[in-house]
C-alpha cells in the first residue's frame, strides 16, 4: 500500500498567494476610502479572519491529499508556509505601498499619531512629545514595517496552525 502525501510546497504556494491577495484588497478598499490613516479595527479583524479560513482550507487540501492523514508537524509547516508567502507578498505591498504608491503616507502616520497622543495627553511636555515621537519614527520606517509584518504574520499563522492542526490532526496507524 502506497502513502500519497500531498505537497506541502503547492498547497502553501496557492493559499499563501489567495492569503495575500485578500489582505491586499482589503488594503485597497482601506485606501480607496480614505481610512488608511486610521487604520480601522475592522481590517485587521478581516485579515485575522482571511488567515484562518485559508490556513484551515489549506490544511484540509493537505489532509485529503495525503489519504485522510496528517501530523501535527505538516500542519504547522504548510500553515507556517502559506503565512510565510502571503506575508511576503503582503510586506512587499506595505513597502511598495509606502514607498511608491502613498509616499507620505509615514508623515501623515506620525501627524496623525502626534495629533491623538496630545489629544489623550494634553499636559504632555514637548520633551516627552519629542521622545515618544522619535520612537514612533523608528517604528515606521518602510523596512521595520515589512520586518513587523512578517513577524506578525508568521506568529498568527502558528498560532492559528497549531490550533488547526491540533483539532484536524490524523496520524498515520503503525504496524508493528
Amino acid at each position: 500500500m502506497e502513502n500519497q502525501t500531498a505537497s506541502v510546497k503547492k498547497i502553501g504556494l496557492n493559499y499563501g498567494l489567495i492569503l495575500a491577495l485578500l489582505t491586499i484588497g482589503v488594503s485597497v478598499i482601506v485606501y480607496v476610502l480614505g481610512m488608511h490613516l486610521e487604520q480601522p479595527w475592522w481590517q485587521s479583524v478581516l485579515n485575522f479572519i482571511f488567515m484562518a479560513v485559508c490556513i484551515v482550507y489549506g490544511l484540509k487540501a493537505f489532509k485529503s491529499g495525503s489519504g485522510g492523514f496528517m501530523s501535527l508537524g505538516d500542519a504547522l509547516k504548510t500553515g507556517l508556509l502559506i503565512s510565510l508567502i502571503a506575508g511576503v507578498i503582503g510586506s512587499i505591498f506595505t513597502y511598495l505601498f509606502i514607498t511608491v504608491i502613498e509616499p507620505d503616507f509615514i508623515p501623515q502616520m506620525l501627524d496623525a499619531t502626534q495629533e491623538k497622543m496630545i489629544e489623550q495627553n494634553p499636559n504632555m511636555t514637548q520633551e516627552q512629545m519629542d521622545m515618544a515621537m522619535g520612537m514612533t519614527e523608528k517604528f515606521m520606517s518602510p523596512w521595520i514595517m515589512f520586518a513587523m509584518g512578517m513577524i506578525a504574520s508568521l506568529f498568527f499563522g502558528f498560532i492559528i496552525s497549531l490550533i488547526s492542526g491540533l483539532i484536524m490532526k490524523q496520524n498515520r496507524p503503525t504496524y508493528e
